[in-house]
């Protein structure tokens, strides 16, 4: 365990390679705060799951009165039913209507900064954050930095900036965040809403899972200092983006389920809680295989986490083709 493989070149790259410019000028398919908002979503965005559940990353001891850290047995049942259904009614279409199933993905990103005002300490982070947040997520999706490669990438399409005090801090579950999202969100079920800005209770973020229908809640949601060469403390070097964007393609904790084993993917070795800080040879269970403190599903710091499995990327490709491709 200890420092993923290739950190020091990562993370180089991440905060000076790529540009606002190159990111846009590549971007491919369509549709990651202080401006007006954008016109109104598709209309199947109105339509609203009956349930949304959503999952976070947390920071040690945080004062959270609700922390969305983890799904209930039940729950995950639930969810693992539906996705069996999402299969066989996508199944059905690709028969009748001739939709395919994806095995490479690139997926559109809105970017909302969400800011009290037009300081930095009041949200207002700078675009050269978000382009190496976004440089993190392609290397750690792609393998780069020493797991497993998946089929994603992702490719900034626009920053909405939006200065409104009553949406800051954002807070989970809460009114203002409905708000927020209703009136924010952009693009269909394949693009990446990622909303970033101070946020309550000590939340590093929090992401909903994907559903069959669109709900204007989908998205994601990030501490914006958390993002490369920002100021949270061993939580700045992008993977709280990383890890949200894991439960957006319905990934569960590496901890799900304790040591009985429940993020429904084989490779990922069965984890009593979520790790904190850097631990060495940390092993909860008596199950094969130390923690897996190393992937992006759990809690350690950013400078332990380096991957995802190759379970876990079949898992996200399964889920993309059964909730999100077009």
């Amino acid at each position: 365990m200890g420092l993923r493989p290739n950190l020091l070149t990562r993370r180089a790259a991440g905060v000076a390679s790529t540009t606002l410019a190159l990111l846009l000028s590549t971007a491919a398919v369509g549709v990651l705060p202080t401006a007006s908002a954008f016109s109104a979503a598709p209309p199947e965005a109105c339509v609203e799951p009956a349930d949304v559940h959503s999952d976070a990353r947390v920071k040690p001891g945080g004062t959270a009165k609700h922390e969305p850290n983890e799904l209930t047995a039940k729950e995950t049942r639930e969810r693992e039913a539906d996705l069996a259904a999402a299969l066989r009614e996508r199944a059905r279409f690709r028969t009748g209507a001739g939709t395919s199933t994806l095995a490479t993905v690139s997926i559109p990103v809105i970017v909302h900064v969400i800011q009290r005002d037009s300081t930095r300490a009041g949200g207002n982070i700078p675009d050269s954050l978000i382009t190496s947040q976004m440089t993190v997520l392609n290397q750690s999706f792609s393998g780069a930095t020493g797991g497993a490669a998946t089929a994603f990438s992702f490719q900034l399409q626009k920053i909405n900036r939006v200065t409104n005090p009553a949406w800051y801090p954002i807070v989970y579950g809460s009114s203002a965040e409905r708000s927020m999202k209703t009136s924010l969100r952009q693009g269909g079920k394949n693009t990446l809403n990622i909303y970033l800005g101070e946020l309550s209770d000590d939340l590093l973020g929090w992401a909903t899972f994907p559903t069959r229908r669109l709900s204007s809640m989908d998205g994601v949601v990030v501490l914006g200092e958390s993002l490369p060469g920002g100021t949270a403390t061993n939580y700045n070097q992008g993977d709280t983006g990383t890890h949200e964007v894991g439960h957006w393609l319905n990934l569960y904790h590496t901890f799900q389920g304790g040591c009985g084993g429940g993020d429904s993917v084989s490779d990922t070795a069965p984890e009593a809680s979520p790790a904190s800080g850097c631990p060495t040879g940390r092993d909860t269970c008596t199950a094969a295989g130390v923690d897996p403190i190393t992937n992006f599903m759990d809690y350690s710091y950013d400078s332990c986490m380096y991957q995802f499995t190759a379970g876990q990327a079949s898992r996200m490709l399964t889920a993309w083709n059964a909730y999100r491709a077009a």
